[in-house]
Formats: structure tokens, sequence, C-alpha cells
């Protein structure tokens, strides 16, 4: 193992609306293994309420990414979805995914960095968190050969849903969103597209990702009777009405809350997080999944533009490059 590693950099988040990159010390421990960063991923809808101070105090210790420094609401290193080559060890030169934020050099413990499978690039494997995500909703969703499904919110995690929806046999999966521009994704992701005043109901399994009042009020009207609803967005410290009224208890509804944090119990006596990050990176394989990168910003450019990739409606996954 090599020794002290100077003149890495990392961003943080400062203050509401600010961040600035930190010069940081990589060292090394006992089973740790050194990361030079390729690429890192912006997920913009947590990123967003960090960045907004909208964590809320409750919600400090569990909404902790896994290899975050500093804590909520400020100063805070935070993201999870970073890229890059181990440079010693047995395993150097393998690429690899770790839930880190983004740093231009890191240390992590030798088991969480999960190998990007061969036919797998480096650029794409950044989408890795947002398809551990989705696979998750899809176990809470229990999605059946044959279901009509409505995915409400067609970013990155919503699109990604609807793309392993598609794929259960049988399905008729539709993407319904306000920015008529995502109708192309959902044709490329092999589903159906709406505006929400235009989507139909009667649907089986309805999943709600667009973290909005009105994103879930479509989601509740366009399910079926005895359906299920997942939400499947995080409002941070944010309150929001939910439409219960009308026909909702005649339809028998459900609503349940999807969390990537826990497996379901469904598959939780078999599964670990190893495994399910696993299986997303090997789901990364098809090249269409390349139409979730939105944009790509250098990181030496990323203090200056962070505010607003976040800020920007079009933004799905935002890649940040590292060296030249």
């Amino acid at each position: 193992m090599s020794g002290v590693s100077d003149g890495a950099r990392a961003l943080w988040i400062v203050a509401p609306g600010q961040v600035e990159v930190r010069p940081v010390t990589v060292a090394p421990g006992a089973d740790e293994v050194v990361i030079e960063t390729l690429y890192t991923g912006i997920s913009r809808g947590t990123e967003r309420l960090v960045l907004d101070g909208r964590v809320p105090e409750s919600e400090h210790a569990t909404m902790r990414a896994p290899l975050q420094e500093g804590d909520f609401p400020y100063p805070v290193k935070y993201g999870y979805c970073a890229v890059g080559r181990v440079t010693d060890g047995a395993a150097a030169g393998q690429v690899v995914f770790v839930l880190h934020p983004h740093q231009t050099r890191f240390v992590c413990p030798a088991p969480m960095a999960v190998p990007v499978p061969e036919g797998v690039p480096p650029g794409r494997a950044v989408l890795a968190a947002n398809m551990e995500t989705a696979l998750n909703i899809l176990w809470d969703a229990q999605i059946a050969a044959g279901d009509r499904v409505a995915v409400v919110g067609a970013g990155t995690v919503g699109a990604l849903v609807g793309y392993l929806a598609a794929q259960v046999p049988g399905t008729e999966v539709t993407l319904i969103d306000r920015d008529a521009a995502r109708g192309a994704l959902a044709v490329a992701f092999g589903c159906g597209f709406a505006a929400p005043e235009q989507a139909e109901g009667r649907a089986d399994v309805v999943i709600h990702a667009t973290a909005s009042a009105a994103g879930l009020a479509t989601a509740i009207r366009l399910a079926g009777i005895e359906a299920r609803v997942v939400e499947a967005s995080w409002y941070g410290s944010g309150d929001i009405p939910v439409a219960l009224g009308g026909a909702f208890h005649q339809r028998r509804l459900q609503v349940v809350s999807s969390q990537v944090g826990r497996i379901p119990a469904s598959h939780a006596a078999r599964w670990d997080y190893r495994r399910r990050m696993e299986v997303a990176l090997r789901l990364l394989a098809d090249p269409v999944l390349d139409a979730l990168i939105s944009g790509e910003t250098r990181f030496d450019d990323l203090p200056l533009a962070y505010a607003e990739i976040l800020a920007a409606a079009g933004t799905l996954c935002h890649r940040v490059r590292y060296g030249d």
C-alpha cells in the first residue's frame, strides 16, 4: 500500500447555494485502496436539497452518504456517484464504482470499491447509484408480467424505472412528464409517453418520482382499483398535500414508500447491498442509457457551475469529468 498522497481536492457545500473546492489529504489505512477519479455523477434531486439546506434535522444521520465528510447542514462533502481507477495493490488498474463525493482522488475500504463490468464504459457507470435506486423501486412496486405501469416523472430515476419495467414481459409502461422533450427518451427506453393532463388511468402500478404535490395527485388519479402507488420521491424538509379525498378509499389504493437505504423485505433475506450494486452495474450495459447523461463539466469548473446545474429543469444525470 502506498503512503500519504497529497494534492487531492474535493467539492464542499459550505452554505446555502455556495460551494468551494478544498484540498484534502489522501492517507490510506489498512484494507483501504486509493482511487484516482475518472468521473462522478451529480444526483440532482438529493444534492439540490443538500445545497439548499433542506435535509431535515431528524434525518441528518439517515441521509449521510456512505463516505460523506462534515455534517448537515454545512459544511459538508456530499455525493455518491464516483467512478475511478485503483492505483495500488493487487487491484491496481481496475475501474471501480464507489459511493463517494466529488473528489479528485480518495481512499475507501476495499469492499466498497465495486468493479465496473467489461462492456460498461466508465462514463456510463456514474449511473450506478440511480440504477440501484430504480432496481429497489421495481422490487417495491412488485410489477408483474402484463401490468399497466405509469411512471410519473421522467427524471433519471423515473426513466430508469420505466426502462426496467418495460423489460418485464407484456408490460405496458408509460412515462409521464411535463417536458415534451422526454418523449424521445421514453421511446428509446421502450415506453409510451404522455403529458400529465393527457395520461389515462386504470394503471396496475404507478410510480411517482417528481417530488411535487401535483405529480403525486396525478399518480393517485392514474391508479386503478386496488392498485399500488409507489412514492419514490424524497421531499427533504418539505411537506406536501396528498389527495386522499374523492375516490381514493373507494378504489382501495395502496400508497407505499420506496427508499434505497433499505432492501425490501421481499429480498432482504437473500440480498445485500454489494449484490444489489453489482446487479445495478451489470444493468448499465445497454448503450441506450447514455441518453440519461444530459451534460458534462470539468471538475475544475464545477464550483461556478454546480448551483446552475442543480437548478436547471432539464438536468438528468450531469457528469463531472476529472483530468484532461
